[in-house]
């Protein structure tokens, strides 16, 4: 089993993890475009071709699904790329958990990038998904960009300034960004308020790993031996991980149990 990923840096990782987690038999291929990022900037068209590129370099090497680890282009390429990849490959997108969220009933907030937060797109899954229930939209000015340089002065910084945006009352925080989830513990540490319910975060990386099993058939099987191998394309060339990628656990376990073919 063979499963891609695709992103224009590394918020890729936390989904990689998880799918790492449900089967650590299935060879990774992962897809980055450091010649293009950052893809939150472009226009859709662009965004689109740049997508198009990562995600053909990754079919190229036949995998079995394919995953977009990027909320952003999923908003904007997912239908592109399922026109141009499917039936052939599956490809999963990713969205923000806001549906678990709201079946929570508290209020909520949805971290996510500026050009995120207030879209059409997240505003649509609000209505459609949340309804009667109180939410704030926090947009994280620089968190992104941070995480993936790696970068801990500004990701202090950047979770600080959304913390203080965020509402005291809130018991959920939906992590409207992949890059997000690299740095889930350090955003609870910052909204969680003394004397409040432990803080809920939602992710998208679980769901995503387990839509991409079942679009191909296959069960969980975290027992499975850590034998699956790791390619990885950088804007279409093998390569490594980047640098960063190694600040972060997810990207540390990566090349520890995947030797590269």
């Amino acid at each position: 089993m063979k499963i891609a990923l695709m992103d224009s840096g590394i918020g890729l990782l936390a989904a990689t993890a998880a799918v790492r987690r449900l089967r650590p038999d299935a060879d990774l291929v992962l897809s980055l475009d450091p010649d293009g990022m950052p893809w939150g900037p472009r226009t859709t068209e662009d965004l689109t071709e740049r997508a198009v590129a990562v995600a053909e370099a990754a079919a190229a090497h036949r995998p079995d699904a394919l995953i977009v680890g990027c909320n952003t282009a999923t908003v904007h390429a997912l239908t592109t790329l399922r026109a141009l990849l499917e039936p052939g490959i599956p490809v999963i997108g990713t969205v923000p958990a806001i549906k678990p969220a709201a079946a929570g009933g508290g209020p909520f907030a949805i971290w996510a990038t500026p050009a995120t937060t207030g879209s059409p797109y997240q505003r649509g899954l609000i209505r459609d998904f949340a309804d009667g229930v109180t939410v704030t939209e926090v947009p994280c000015h620089g968190l992104a960009e941070a995480v993936e340089h790696a970068d801990e002065a500004a990701i202090t910084a950047a979770v600080a300034a959304a913390a203080a945006l965020t509402p005291d009352d809130v018991t959920t925080v939906v992590l409207g960004c992949t890059h997000y989830e690299l740095v889930a513990e350090r955003i609870r540490t910052a909204v969680q308020r003394p004397g409040r319910p432990p803080l809920v975060l939602h992710g998208s990386a679980g769901a995503v790993a387990a839509q991409a099993l079942r679009r191909i058939g296959e069960l969980p099987a975290p027992e499975a031996a850590a034998d699956g191998t790791l390619t990885v394309l950088l804007s279409g060339r093998e390569g490594v991980l980047p640098t960063p990628a190694l600040a972060y656990e997810e990207g540390r376990q990566l090349p520890a149990i995947s030797p590269a073919r």
